[in-house]
């Protein structure tokens, strides 16, 4: 499965891990709020490979997890992948292009992070280049904070909406809505967070022009939220709000376990279950 347009991806995935690394862990060096006797964070990384199917001599791929845990960040994960392999027979009619060949490439980048500061809103963002008889990206970012800010949603969502009109002016309002309907936590009736963008399947026919915007996504994020973050994380917080931060993780342990189709496609595709599970946060509370 040699295709020069999956090396191209997979190094911008590796290329942009280490940019968001490097920007992540200079926050945690400017940090001087509480859990200051902290020492800065520092990420590490380690990889792995995806296990040999039946009759296969080697495996199909694998990917690299970086993680830290700091005085900013409680935890994050920037994991990069890249693997291939057959869909057994049940998962590949769910996905396009696999019902008569289950043949697969997938390569991506996948960022959560948890912070210590419930004043600082978690956030996710992945993107992916997916591979089967045909070839599309998905992916997207949204922002979960645990105590409402306006203001903070506004400048995130005002970013995405510029880096997606530059491509398409359709784009913005339809991956937004996306992104609602998707992150939504159905059996509370309640949205995940504050939203952001949401694609798949996207195969215009230009390729160059679809991988131009899955960068400019993932570059927009590097430029957008550690903004964010230094806004708020030398702010004093309480007890109570504390507990509120935990309480709302609960919320996104439920959707990322109940309803994420990144998750069920890790776990469906023999991936890394650490990585895959990278996402739940360290401390997590039920009322």
């Amino acid at each position: 499965m040699t295709d020069t347009r999956r090396d191209e991806t997979a190094n911008w995935f590796a290329q942009l891990r280490d940019r968001i690394c490097t920007a992540f862990e200079k926050l945690e060096d400017e940090h001087q709020g509480a859990h200051g006797d902290r020492p800065a964070g520092r990420f590490e990384r380690k990889s792995w490979e995806r296990p040999a199917e039946p009759g296969q001599e080697r495996g199909g791929g694998g990917g690299t997890m970086a993680m830290m845990h700091g005085r900013v960040f409680e935890k994050v994960g920037v994991n990069i992948s890249a693997v291939h392999g057959v869909f057994n027979e049940e998962f590949r009619k769910q996905i396009p292009g696999a019902a008569a060949d289950g043949r697969f490439w997938a390569g991506g980048i996948s960022l959560v992070a948890h912070m210590h500061s419930p004043l600082v809103p978690a956030v996710h963002m992945n993107t992916r280049y997916i591979v089967t008889t045909q070839a599309w990206f998905g992916g997207g970012t949204d922002l979960t904070p645990m105590i409402p800010n306006p203001e903070d949603a506004q400048a995130f969502h005002d970013a995405l909406r510029r880096t997606c009109d530059l491509h398409d002016r359709a784009y913005y309002p339809r991956f937004k809505q996306w992104c609602d309907e998707y992150f939504f936590i159905k059996h509370r009736g309640e949205p995940r967070g504050a939203g952001g963008i949401f694609f798949d399947n996207l195969n215009t026919g230009d390729w160059p022009r679809d991988f131009a915007f899955v960068r400019d996504v993932g570059t927009t994020f590097l430029d957008t939220y550690p903004l964010i973050v230094r806004r708020h994380m030398n702010e004093t917080w309480t007890e109570e709000q504390r507990r509120d931060q935990l309480v709302r993780r609960g919320r996104y342990v439920e959707f990322n376990l109940l309803y994420d189709r990144g998750t069920a496609f890790g776990l469906k595709t023999s991936g890394n279950v650490d990585a895959i599970l990278m996402s739940l946060p360290p401390v997590v509370m039920w009322p």
